[in-house]
């Protein structure tokens, strides 16, 4: 049986972009100064990250292996069934890594206490070590994480190809135009839309984007977390003769897929932000968005 391992996942912070720009530490607080921004801010984030990355990594058991990787190579790195994934950042950190994950528990541990929500984030750098250890009463094996199941969002291409979001999945226009396709709801309805795209949120996301969306709509009830069910909702639907706006929003549940057909050149699908990452699905081609077979497993 393959060891544990811990995969330390995080992201560049802005002071390593600036170097990367600006070449020396004057001139990139040259360019903030010129923006009303201080160096101290932007120094003392910097520190809080490897301060907390340097706990993180302190904590890993002896007999433990030890992987890191940034965000912007999340689509390129090999998650292997014996990780341990520790997401050291934003909240949103944790939905970027979830579509890459098969069932590895998770634990989200915030650099910076108080400045972020901590919805997925929700421990410090300090309780990574008491998780980490989690040794068995009078020794023996590592007690397992416990866990809460977060339900994520699946959707699927007639081709094969799949993609998953753990707070959110877009369908639309890849240049933001009109994007034209059929939508098919699980109850069999069915019309011809041209719209700004579709969103199709889980529990998680229902705090974010999809929020914001409901609450212009009336306050449509949202599903939790941990619930197997899912709300969509089509931005700005355009009323024509050839298109309608009857069906712009409603709830999934588990086995309810809902359809598009493409009727546009392409449309594009992604998840929780990641627009680099995504499906593109041509003309008469079937997209099925449904809840996801494997949840997130968060610590």
């Amino acid at each position: 049986m393959e060891k544990s391992r811990l995969v330390i996942v995080h992201r560049r912070t802005e002071l390593a972009e600036l170097l990367d720009r600006h070449a020396t530490l004057g001139q990139a607080e040259f360019f903030l100064r010129s923006r009303g921004r201080t160096m101290a801010a932007v120094q003392e984030r910097h520190e809080l990250l490897g301060a907390a990355l340097a706990t993180v990594r302190a904590a890993v058991p002896p007999d433990w292996r030890r992987a890191e990787v940034e965000r912007e190579d999340l689509n390129r790195f090999m998650f292997t069934p014996e990780d341990i994934i520790a997401v050291v950042g934003q909240d949103g950190l944790v939905a970027n890594v979830a579509k890459y994950l098969t069932g590895q528990p998770v634990i989200g541990i915030d650099p910076e206490p108080g400045m972020n929500p901590g919805v997925l984030v929700r421990h410090t750098a300090a309780d990574a070590v008491r998780l980490l250890g989690n040794p068995a009463p009078g020794g023996g094996k590592r007690v397992p994480l416990a866990c809460r199941e977060l339900s994520m969002v699946r959707a699927r291409l007639d081709d094969g190809q799949e993609l998953s979001g753990l707070n959110e999945i877009f369908i639309g226009h890849p240049s933001h135009q009109s994007a034209r396709y059929r939508l098919t709801t699980p109850q069999g309805l069915s019309e011809r839309q041209s719209s700004s795209g579709l969103i199709v949120s889980t529990g998680t996301g229902a705090t974010g984007w999809c929020a914001s969306i409901a609450l212009e709509r009336g306050g449509r009830t949202l599903p939790a977390p941990t619930d197997p069910a899912l709300a969509w909702f089509v931005r700005e639907a355009w009323p024509s003769p050839a298109t309608g706006t009857s069906l712009t929003e409603g709830a999934l549940e588990a086995g309810e897929p809902l359809r598009l057909t493409v009727a546009s050149d392409q449309l594009v699908v992604f998840g929780d932000g990641m627009e680099q990452d995504r499906l593109t699905a041509s003309w008469g081609q079937e997209i099925s968005v449904e809840l996801g077979i494997r949840p997130l497993r968060l610590a």
